[in-house]
Order: structure tokens, then C-alpha cells, then sequence
């Protein structure tokens, strides 16, 4: 009897276990998400450390002319932000999304911090309806010939992201701001 008892135990054991680890166990839009929000948190730090009065600066010195003012900048993230969301969402990007411009109606640091927030919560729904089934599922439309699935996309929201992040700390430390991620 005592054998049976311990089998039982055993057996329940390894079932709360099973279960507690289920309950632990990421969806791949959470997993996806927890990336969204990773870089989320560094884009819109360093966006908003930029004081209004400096949005309009770009680099002169050197190789720089031509180059995106910081404004330009996270407009241009957040317009691809939009515009990959719409992708994976199965609707249609706006023209200022697909040329990845953004509105020509966000001027001031409110507006442009306004819509890059929106361009995050934006990817926050299109992450939340990534799943298993349609993660590698060719989308009817899509930004690329290379790019044709739900992961492509949030793969290269995340690496573009990143890549103009970096742009806006050259011109945070440019202007004497040290960007929020490297404040101790």
C-alpha cells in the first residue's frame, strides 16, 4: 500500500508540475512582445531625453549632409513601426507609412512622441496576433520578396528599430545627453 501511495504521489506530483510549467510556458506572441517592449523601452527613452528645442538637429560635420534631423529620425522608426503592425495585421499601410516619413502633421516633440508610442502600441496588437499557426505562413501582402511572413516582420521591426535607436544616441551624446539607457 505504501508503494501505491508513492506511485499516487508521484504521479499528482509530476501532474501540479506539468501543469505550473504549462502556466510558465511563453506564447510566441509573448515571446515576440517581450522584444516589442525591449525595444520600445529604449527608442521612447531616448526620444524623449531629446529636449523640443533640439528635434530639428542633424549632424553638419563630416560625411553628414543630407542626413535625417532627430525628428526625421523617430518619425522614420515609427512610420516603419506602422507600417510592418499593418503588414502583419493584414491591413493596408498609409502612404506616410509605406514611404516610412510619417505625418507631416507631427512637428513638435509631443506630437512626433505621441505618434511613435502609437506606432509600439501599433506592434504590441500585431504581436498579440502572432501565433504558432501563421507565425511562418506566407502573408498575401507583404513589404519584401525576402519578407513574407509574420516572424520576417517582427524580426525587422526589432533590427530596424535598433538601427536608427543607435542613430539617436550618436546625436543624444552629440548634443551632451547621455541617453536614458546609459544613466546609472
Amino acid at each position: 500500500m505504501k508503494t501505491v501511495s508513492r506511485i499516487l504521489f508521484c504521479l499528482l506530483f509530476a501532474a501540479i508540475s506539468y501543469l505550473a510549467l504549462a502556466q510558465t510556458r511563453l506564447t510566441v506572441s509573448q515571446a515576440l512582445d517581450f522584444w516589442i517592449t525591449t525595444t520600445e523601452t529604449a527608442v521612447v527613452g531616448a526620444a524623449d531625453a531629446m529636449p523640443e528645442q533640439k528635434y530639428s538637429f542633424a549632424p553638419t560635420h563630416g560625411e553628414f549632409a543630407g542626413v535625417r534631423t532627430f525628428a526625421q529620425q523617430v518619425k522614420h522608426l515609427a512610420a516603419n513601426n506602422y507600417r510592418m503592425a499593418a503588414y502583419i495585421l493584414a491591413q493596408t499601410p498609409t502612404p506616410e507609412q509605406e514611404s516610412e516619413t510619417g505625418p507631416d502633421t507631427a512637428q513638435s516633440k509631443a506630437q512626433i512622441m505621441e505618434y511613435v508610442r502609437g506606432s509600439f502600441a501599433a506592434l504590441h496588437r500585431a504581436m498579440a496576433a502572432i501565433n504558432d499557426g501563421n507565425l511562418l505562413e506566407p502573408m498575401p501582402a507583404f513589404p519584401s520578396p525576402k519578407q513574407k511572413t509574420r516572424l520576417q516582420l517582427a524580426e525587422d521591426v526589432v533590427a530596424h528599430s535598433f538601427d536608427h535607436y543607435g542613430q539617436m544616441v550618436e546625436y543624444l551624446r552629440m548634443n551632451g545627453i547621455v541617453p536614458p539607457a546609459s544613466r546609472r
